[in-house]
């Protein structure tokens, strides 16, 4: 009997490489799904060999899934994933034992799980929210030492999301040593689940693709094998973007025409309640394919409001991200510079007012772009006054490009970027490289101070008498 299931097994892994070869890896990631013992999965239809699931359909999927199964919903996601992965670690073909997802496939073969190879990046990277909008609960970003100490409740719905790197952040690793990580993470995590006797419903995805593969049109494949590639011409500060199939920027319209450009790898904001700060990600409601987001805005000659609408974030029935910006001519420069002057949070009738005119600027006719712009930890944000409603919230957003004025043919312009030349480091590098000079000059210095005998002692002879006037 056991022999038939890992037969079953391999044979579900099989089928899913086989499917997920047809197509384009740079656009799909797999995405698994199972319950604990005694809570089987709903049977639904697979999608068919070479299908893309869309958001909209893989909405159906977890909702049909989580009908009748553990609202203790384990999420899984990992940087990057490819069925490739799969057919590379997986051993698949009867080399069982070097497997790196030995607690996976322990896992599947335990319960009837929902396996679909082909999810379209967007509607994966929406996974968080997707399952959020189905249990009505805000994602709790745990790791297995933190859910050993918290006591579940299976009447209580719970999101539980596992951050699982790649081999790219591990570069002393090579990708299966990272896989085979994860997968110890994987089963610490049903351990503690078992352990606990807390029914669950888990979920293993990835927010993009770990293989790039490239498919050329037949048609542009010569006889002798080789293929002509499509040039095309990027704009700085999009070459990656592209490469990674990322989605293109948020954008205001006014009449027709863009006014305001945004792009954002990573938009958080959490709320202090109870002495803790609750987190909610509003990347997936932001951009990409499935946003929710309502746009409004106002685009003039100097002034520019990017106002961004959402529902229910952090348990508030409207919120309102709002950037403002203004343009002004500067005589000491001979030139017109735009600055962000306010990000400002509307909630429940409430306003928390950033003041971020000190640190986000950039010249009018250009983009501004920084790695990094927060409320915290080198904060570029700051709270309009200590008494402002800011203090309770912290605002995050990675990779963060926006424009507000000469926004033409839906590009960024040129990026300002936020890191200057003379960094920390580079500074202490000058600075230590100073007070070497110095302590060196000083050596050579009291070198050629000193000075020879120029009259020596004879032994044979008298004795030499230096006279003290000399």
């Amino acid at each position: 009997m056991a022999d038939r299931k890992i037969l079953c097994c391999s044979i579900l892994f099989g089928v899913l490489f086989c499917v997920a070869s047809l197509g384009k890896c740079n656009e799909q990631v797999p995405l698994m799904m199972w319950s604990s013992a005694g809570s089987p999965l709903l049977s639904q239809t697979p999608p068919a060999a070479g299908h893309i699931v869309s958001g909209s359909q893989l909405e159906s999927y977890l909702k049909t899934a989580l009908s009748n199964t553990p609202h203790n919903v384990l999420l899984f996601l990992q940087d990057k994933l490819s069925v490739d992965d799969f057919t590379m670690y997986g051993g698949v073909f009867g080399n069982k034992q070097d497997s790196a997802f030995s607690n996976l496939e322990a896992a599947l073969r335990s319960s009837n799980p929902l396996l679909l190879p082909s999810v379209s990046r967007p509607a994966a990277g929406a996974v968080t929210a997707l399952l959020q909008e189905q249990l009505d609960t805000s994602p709790l970003y745990m790791d297995p030492e933190t859910l050993a100490q918290l006591r579940l409740n299976a009447s209580v719905a719970a999101l539980l999301v596992f951050r699982l790197p790649y081999a790219t952040s591990a570069d002393m690793m090579s990708a299966k040593e990272v896989l085979i990580g994860n997968d110890e993470v994987i089963g610490q995590v049903l351990s503690i689940m078992n352990s606990q006797a807390v029914p669950y419903t888990a979920v293993y995805t990835a927010l993009q693709a770990s293989r790039m593969v490239e498919e050329v049109p037949l048609a542009l494949q010569s006889a002798g094998g080789r293929s002509l590639l499509q040039s095309r011409r990027k704009s700085k500060g999009q070459d990656k973007r592209e490469e990674e199939g990322v989605y293109p920027p948020l954008e205001v319209l006014k009449k027709d025409s863009p006014c305001i450009l945004m792009w954002a790898k990573n938009l958080t904001v959490s709320f202090l309640r109870e002495g803790k700060f609750q987190r909610h990600d509003l990347t997936a409601k932001t951009f990409g394919e499935s946003k929710s987001v309502k746009v409004e805005g106002s685009c003039d000659e100097s002034v520019s409001r990017m106002v961004l609408s959402y529902e229910n974030v952090l348990g508030f029935s409207s919120f309102k991200v709002i950037f403002a910006m203004s343009q002004r001519l500067y005589k000491v420069s001979a030139r017109r510079w735009f600055t962000l002057d306010e990000v400002i949070l509307e909630y429940e009738g409430k306003k928390a007012t950033f003041n971020a005119s000190r640190s986000v600027y950039a010249p009018a006719e250009y983009s501004y772009r920084c790695e990094s712009v927060t409320s915290f930890r080198y904060p570029q944000l700051t709270p309009k006054s200590l008494k402002d409603a800011a203090n309770l919230w912290k605002v995050s957003i990675d990779d963060f490009q926006i424009q507000g004025f000469n926004v033409s043919k839906r590009e960024f312009s040129y990026a300002s970027d936020c890191a200057g030349f003379f960094t920390p480091g580079i500074w202490m590098g000058l600075l230590t490289s100073l007070i070497m000079v110095l302590i060196l000059t000083y050596g050579l210095h009291m070198i050629m101070q000193l000075r020879t005998m120029d009259r020596f002692d004879d032994p044979k002879g008298p004795a030499i008498s230096v006279p003290q006037t000399e």
